[in-house]
């Protein structure tokens, strides 16, 4: 029965008929033209080639990392050159579900790196009472997608301590770092990019890196940061993404986008792991197309390079496509469409591309073609 049971789900769509058999038992036949097999689902997933950047000259010799040692080799500068900095979060002392605090418990003490209860509100809550106290704070919440239960801590109290009190007290030393966006087999629960849920709010600093080289000093930036920062961590890229990454601390200014790639007829703003994806359409764009693409890596989603990206998208640059894996509505691509229509006091060609749900699979799915689609339509 339970193979007949089987057979009747995956033939669902299948024509069967019932017939007797000589031990008296019924089975089930498909019909000579149907297959028992399982149809593969086609899966709505980006294929990428993560580009390297050049390797860094200016801050001294390099090792080759993939952006999760490049995250440890921050964390470790940090803990080395800061004695109040703490580390904590869930498994961060055997060193995390990404192995990016592998062996610094053992290097600097339980006292400085430290696992935590599962409960994302205490972490952030505790990292708030840490770095009102004057000590460096680095909390981690395992997965951007368990982000939300800390969503009051984060929003209503870290982000306005300085303002609720006058600045006579403030936060600025807590740094947040979360695992984030998908991987292709992350389910609902670990393939989420929750940034645009506090890109709409003041006194905190949002960062995505797109590499190993901009991780590393970015996050000890934010680290340096006197505000609360919520730094990002591509997941996908944590062993996909190799560069050769200064063995020294160094730091990448905050608040401030990279021109990757100059062009003339339209302009590409994306960041994080989307940028690599942008990167191979302005490439397919130009050979297919003839179009000249600008691409610029955002890095800071909050408070976001606007005078960079105005400045570029302004004449002759008037065609804008935006790539975000947030979705359509109310993220940081409609805001920077609303800031640069403000800007130039016209209403601009902008384009907004972002996972979008399948109404036939209900799967996110954002593509190089849907970003070159949006190129055609704008030129």
């Amino acid at each position: 029965m339970a193979a007949a049971a089987r057979l009747f789900i995956r033939g669902a769509n299948s024509k069967l008929s019932i017939a007797p058999s000589s031990l008296g038992v019924t089975l089930l036949k498909l019909s000579p033209n149907c297959s028992s097999r399982t149809k593969t689902q086609r899966r709505h997933a980006t294929h990428f080639t993560f580009q390297p950047d050049p390797v860094p000259s200016q801050y001294g010799p390099t090792q080759k990392m993939n952006l999760f040692q490049s995250i440890t080799s921050a964390l470790d500068n940090t803990l080395a050159s800061d004695p109040t900095a703490v580390i904590f979060g869930e498994d961060v002392a055997f060193g995390g579900v990404f192995r990016c605090t592998v062996g610094l418990r053992d290097k600097y003490g339980k006292d400085r790196v430290f696992n935590t209860p599962l409960c994302e509100q205490g972490i952030v809550g505790f990292g708030i009472g840490v770095a009102v106290a004057g000590a460096t704070a680095i909390a981690e919440i395992q997965f951007a997608d368990y982000i939300f239960p800390a969503f009051d801590q984060i929003v209503n109290e870290a982000a306005k301590y300085r303002y609720r009190s006058g600045n006579l007290f403030d936060c600025g030393n807590l740094t947040i770092r979360a695992p984030w966006g998908c991987v292709g087999h992350g389910a609902l629960y670990h393939s989420q990019s929750p940034e645009a849920f506090f890109a709409h709010c003041p006194g905190l600093k949002i960062v995505i890196p797109r590499g190993p080289i901009q991780a590393k000093g970015l996050l000890l930036s934010c680290i340096a940061d006197k505000n609360p920062c919520i730094f990002f961590e591509p997941k996908i890229l944590y062993r996909a993404a190799v560069e050769q990454v200064p063995e020294e601390p160094y730091t990448i200014p905050l608040s401030q986008a990279e021109i990757l790639q100059e062009g003339s007829d339209v302009t590409l703003v994306s960041w994080g792991t989307q940028i690599h994806v942008l990167k191979e359409v302005a490439s397919m764009a130009q050979e297919k197309l003839g179009v000249s693409c600008e691409v610029i890596d955002l890095q800071t989603i909050l408070p976001w390079d606007i005078e960079t990206v105005c400045k570029v998208v302004g004449f002759p640059l008037e065609r804008t496509v935006q790539l975000s894996s947030f979705g359509l509505r109310c993220g940081q691509t409609e805001i920077i469409e609303v800031s640069l229509q403000a800007d130039n006091k016209t209403e601009r060609k902008t384009q907004n591309v972002g996972s979008h749900k399948d109404r036939k699979t209900s799967k996110s799915r954002w593509s190089k073609q849907d970003a070159c689609l949006s190129v055609t339509r704008h030129r």
